[in-house]
């Protein structure tokens, strides 16, 4: 930047790095700038919570608002840096306000965790009602598709390099009767992660995904709910014999986010439980 409005630029965002590394203490996201989608609630709640305790500065994006202003709090009242911004995923415009958001707020965007999601009522494929299938497209996959073109931009133009993480889905890597148009978005989540990390690598810009097994969130408690006993028989198969908690799956999503996971990309993480082992 030649220009002395690029200069007094660069000048703020270095006294913001070193502001907020020196409040913030070593940590795995220390001084970095974190968005993350889906942050209401489940594992974009558990994420944010743990990223503001790993020293990044968080932005929560979700549609509901209370579940954001709650969340946000919680990260503030425990010493944490956070904000957030209402976005929905289906809405391109609003997506990019959402990027956009962090940029204004805290000066630059270094890592962002696509977590945001919907479902759809459980059933074979033929039963799957066009205007749900079209729906967990929207948000699911052209939302993860908005929300990555946007913070790539936005990485690109303010901290240079960084980090991608998408939430994926262990049903996306095998058949998947009960939850097929789900299990087809995340799938194709899967390719977008791959050609993203391919396409970005030379830039210094990692893209990976996770895909959790069984965990705890309130999609999973609405599908036992439609199909009792669905948790009882994931477990059964799962060697861990268990459900995750949401901060289990978060703590994947921030290690990929981190420096320590610098020679990672192009990975669909399971974190399963062993559920696909």
């Amino acid at each position: 930047m030649g220009s002395a409005v690029g200069r007094r630029l660069v000048v703020m965002e270095n006294t913001q790095n070193t502001s907020t590394s020196t409040q913030a203490g070593p940590g795995l996201l220390a001084g970095k700038v974190a968005l993350v989608t889906g942050a209401g609630r489940g594992i974009g709640a558990a994420a944010a919570r743990l990223f503001a305790r790993e020293g990044a500065r968080v932005l929560l994006a979700a549609r509901t608002e209370a579940q954001l202003k709650a969340v946000a709090e919680e990260v503030r009242v425990s010493g944490g840096i956070a904000d957030h911004v209402v976005c929905d995923l289906a809405d391109a415009a609003s997506v990019r306000a959402a990027v956009d958001r962090a940029v204004d707020l805290y000066g630059r965007l270094d890592v962002a965790f696509n977590n945001g999601a919907t479902g759809t009522p459980p059933g074979p494929l033929d039963r799957v009602r066009e205007a749900d299938f079209d729906h967990v497209y929207a948000v699911n996959l052209k939302g993860t598709w908005l929300a990555m073109a946007a913070e790539v931009a936005a990485i690109r133009a303010t901290a240079g390099t960084g980090a991608i993480v998408n939430t994926s889905s262990v049903g996306s890597l095998m058949g998947n009767p009960e939850l097929p148009a789900y299990a087809a978005m995340k799938r194709a989540v899967n390719s977008l992660t791959e050609t993203a990390a391919v396409t970005y690598g030379p830039e210094g810009i990692r893209v990976n995904a996770i895909a959790p097994g069984t965990t705890l969130t309130e999609m999973l408690r609405q599908w036992d709910e439609d199909s009792p006993g669905v948790i009882e028989r994931l477990n059964a198969n799962t060697p861990l014999r268990r459900a995750a908690d949401p901060d289990e799956i978060a703590q994947a999503a921030a290690w990929l986010l981190s420096d320590r996971a610098s020679y990672v990309t192009g990975t669909v993480l399971r974190v399963d439980g062993g559920l696909r082992a």
